[in-house]
């Protein structure tokens, strides 16, 4: 394994990765996140995203995994941690972690996202909730979908809570930023000139028609809204369709995690071929 760094205090270091956990303008500032875990770490690397530090638990033998990344992961610092500094750092549920990553974050750019005939994608408008927002990933990700974008002022996609939720599939598919809807219609616009039918579909629980009555087979955006007050007025009025999930019971309506993959798996149970197995992962 590769010479590298010892941490064995609360140095200037440890302490701008520990600030990653809760403070958003620090990442931000420093274009880089904290991941944690076996498979959102492997997945990071297996898709090339910038590894810029490998923490590893300095008080025990790294497992087969751990070494072959401390060995192979080109460009990250190798640090040594005590145990006791990175079981501050990793998910406090599962104790002391035996490897940690600090990975730089992609640029917000829509150009990131692909759109092809066969485009799938997803707006979630200013959620309040990060754990929600790493559940969209992770639905749009088993769906098919080709990106995730999150608008407005909102909680953040790298916040550690959004990364676990993910359970890795932020690092296998484009999640951009960007600060509003106004962005968002200009670059779907610049789609549809360059001879892309994109159609915008939000969801509201009093939308005109039910989801299983529009045609979802084309290039479609799905636009979710928040948790607490749905899509905004300026997304209602630029949606193509808005369309309800029918639900029974004494509930009012679905979260926003579930209603984005209600409306995921539609649309790709209306894609599939006749006579194809349902869509399963």
């Amino acid at each position: 394994m590769p010479a590298g760094l010892r941490v064995s205090t609360r140095n200037a270091r440890f302490q701008q990765w520990e600030s990653y956990l809760g403070n958003r303008t620090k990442r931000q500032r420093a274009g880089e996140f904290l991941v944690q875990g076996v498979r959102p770490i492997s997945l990071a690397v297996e898709h090339g995203w910038t590894i810029r530090a490998l923490i590893h638990d300095a008080g025990r033998r790294p497992s087969r995994w751990a070494a072959e990344l401390l060995r192979t992961v080109p460009g990250a610092d190798r640090v040594a941690m005590s145990p006791e500094l990175i079981a501050e750092l990793g998910d406090r549920n599962e104790g002391p972690p035996e490897l940690l990553a600090i990975a730089a974050m992609p640029p917000d750019d829509l150009a990131r996202i692909p759109v092809r005939d066969d485009f799938l994608g997803v707006v979630f408008d200013r959620p309040a909730g990060p754990g929600n927002i790493g559940s969209i990933i992770r639905s749009a990700d088993a769906f098919g979908a080709h990106g995730v974008i999150v608008t407005g002022h909102a909680a953040d996609v790298y916040d550690p809570k959004s990364v676990r939720a993910s359970t890795g599939s932020l690092f296998a598919l484009p999640a951009v930023r960007v600060p509003s809807h106004r962005e968002v219609l200009s670059w779907v616009r610049e789609r549809r000139a360059a001879g892309v039918p994109l159609l915008a579909v939000g969801t509201d629980e009093h939308g005109e028609r039910d989801i299983f009555d529009i045609d979802l087979t084309g290039p479609v955006l799905l636009v979710i809204g928040n948790e607490t007050g749905g899509l905004s007025r300026a997304w209602r009025q630029e949606c193509d369709h808005m369309v309800r999930i029918p639900i029974g019971g004494s509930a009012s309506s679905l979260n926003a995690a579930n209603a984005a993959t209600t409306v995921l798996y539609e649309a790709t149970r209306q894609r599939r071929p006749p006579g194809a197995a349902p869509p399963s992962r």
